[in-house]
């Protein structure tokens, strides 16, 4: 009987970006808006014809190529997915470039949500669907990507716990393993609990109030860390603070891998109060929320206005929300986030959103940034050294895996923020020489790197639009959203003399 793995993996991808496009279908003649539909149709069979010649061109034409290739494959998954994906969104606004529609699709498949649609009713709502289930797509795939490909390949963080570089699989059965086996097996064990995670907060949402629409739009952008909503909202419309409350929850999915199943989590019986991804991301989130909600309360307790303890709270409510919003590289912004600004107090707020986002959330999430596993191994390492200097022959505790976690983990954690901070430097560099200015080049490159598109819009005093940029200044974003999304690490490995040697 034939199987399945002889067909290549991105002719696979392919066929299933077709069959996707069957959603933005239904939906379009569901809603009277057969003109928004229509191209979808023609889009799904052409995309599914071709998917199918290329699959019989190239059925079980060198088996052992996925196994050798692997990661070439899920990084061309990027190159080649957004310009098939963009064709139909094209032909449904005609009065669009398909560059910018391909842009909109890799900032979509890349989970950034940096949209170039922003304007009220510039897209129909089947559009704003397409962009959504895009993300939502994108989110699970790097998902999937990162437990099947990356971890095993000490990638993606997991080099922090082993103490090891890039290299084969080396997680037990995954050294024998074909890729296309264990990312089809990883993906049907993880679909189920990402798929009811977004369900879940879609009824949630419409309990609280949201519409069914919006609802659905926001879970997606939730569970995706997309931030892709409609018209270019950025908070929660109609939920209320309930709502508010309720994505919070959810948001924590990207802080840590734990809620999935069959996730890779090597120490199960760890208790989650000692996951060191979530103690980071607590201490992270309180000590910002904290700071800006007290920094003003503290100087006006005395006076009348610092006897407002429902100002104060729901300015502390959108601090916290917000701080986890970026941490996660969601980039949803509470609506009480004008008043956590404004009992603040400090005019550079912009830095501490882009901080938090360069942080990154967890390991193996739909998170981007630099991670918080690397960020807690520099942590350690700070702390041991302090320790040092009070007692210089004490001895450090924690057993192996915290003595990995301080030598050679903090060693890698601290060479990859040392290349995720030369890719700012050069994205940068290359958008100023496209000729944008300093302040918006440093916002929307590290808002491409991390995944966070939201950023450009709110980091700044005036917000900065992706739509009033040149065809150059998309493309280098382009490309510093895909390394930001594989991560850098991942893209060095394949210049590693022993793969290039074969």
């Amino acid at each position: 009987m034939p199987r399945l793995s002889q067909i290549p993996f991105l002719v696979a991808l392919v066929a299933l970006s077709g069959v996707a496009m069957v959603v933005p279908v239904l939906h379009g003649y569901a809603t009277g808006d057969a003109n928004s539909g229509r191209p979808f149709f023609y889009g799904a069979i052409t995309v599914l014809f071709l998917a199918t010649l290329l699959g019989l061109a190239t059925y079980a034409r060198d088996e052992g190529r996925m196994r050798r290739d692997a990661l070439v494959s899920v990084i061309l998954a990027y190159v080649i997915l957004p310009p098939i994906l963009a064709l139909p969104f094209h032909q449904a606004l005609p009065d669009t470039t398909f560059a910018n529609a391909w842009f909109e699709m890799l900032s979509s498949f890349t989970t950034t949500g940096a949209t170039l649609y922003d304007t009220p009713g510039r897209l129909a709502p089947t559009l704003h669907l397409w962009r959504a289930l895009v993300g939502w797509l994108g989110g699970f795939y790097i998902l999937v990507v990162a437990v099947a490909v990356l971890l095993p390949m000490n990638l993606g963080g997991m080099e922090v716990l082993t103490g090891r570089g890039a290299e084969g699989p080396r997680h037990g059965l995954m050294r024998q393993a074909d890729p296309f086996d264990r990312l089809t097996r990883f993906a049907l064990q993880l679909f189920p609990a990402y798929a009811g995670f977004t369900l879940v907060l879609w009824i949630g949402l419409v309990v609280f109030g949201e519409s069914s629409f919006d609802g659905l739009m926001l879970a997606m952008a939730t569970i995706s860390a997309s931030a892709i909503l409609r018209d270019g909202m950025q908070g929660i419309a109609g939920s209320g603070l309930g709502g508010e409350a309720l994505v919070g929850i959810f948001m924590c999915l990207g802080i840590s891998r734990r809620a999935y199943r069959g996730a890779l989590f090597d120490a199960r019986d760890l208790p989650i109060t000692r996951d060191p991804e979530v103690r980071m991301a607590v201490a992270i989130v309180l000590g910002v929320a904290v700071v800006l909600a007290l920094r003003h309360w503290l100087g006006a307790v005395r006076l009348e206005e610092g006897r407002n303890l429902q100002a104060f709270a729901m300015g502390l409510a959108g601090a916290l929300f917000t701080s986890l919003s970026f941490l996660t590289t969601n980039g949803l912004v509470s609506d009480h986030w004008e008043t956590a600004r404004y009992w603040s107090g400090l005019e550079s707020h912009g830095l501490i959103l882009l901080g938090l986002a360069i942080f990154g959330g967890g390991v193996a999430t739909t998170a981007g940034g630099v991670k918080l596993l690397r960020v807690y191994a520099l942590f350690r390492l700070g702390q041991r050294e302090v320790e040092r200097l009070v007692h210089p022959h004490s001895i450090g505790g924690g057993g192996p895996l915290g003595r990995r976690l301080r030598g050679e983990g903090a060693y890698l954690a601290w060479i990859f923020f040392m290349l995720f901070g030369l890719s700012i430097l050069v994205t940068v560099g290359a958008l100023t020489l496209t000729g944008l200015e300093f302040d918006p080049a440093l916002v929307m490159g590290i808002a491409a790197l991390t995944t966070t598109g939201p950023l450009a819009s709110l980091a700044t005093d005036v917000p900065l639009r992706f739509a009033d940029l040149g065809a150059a200044p998309k493309a280098v974003l382009g490309v510093a959203m895909i390394l930001g999304r594989v991560e850098v690490l991942a893209v060095l490995s394949l210049l590693s003399p022993d793969r290039w040697r074969r």
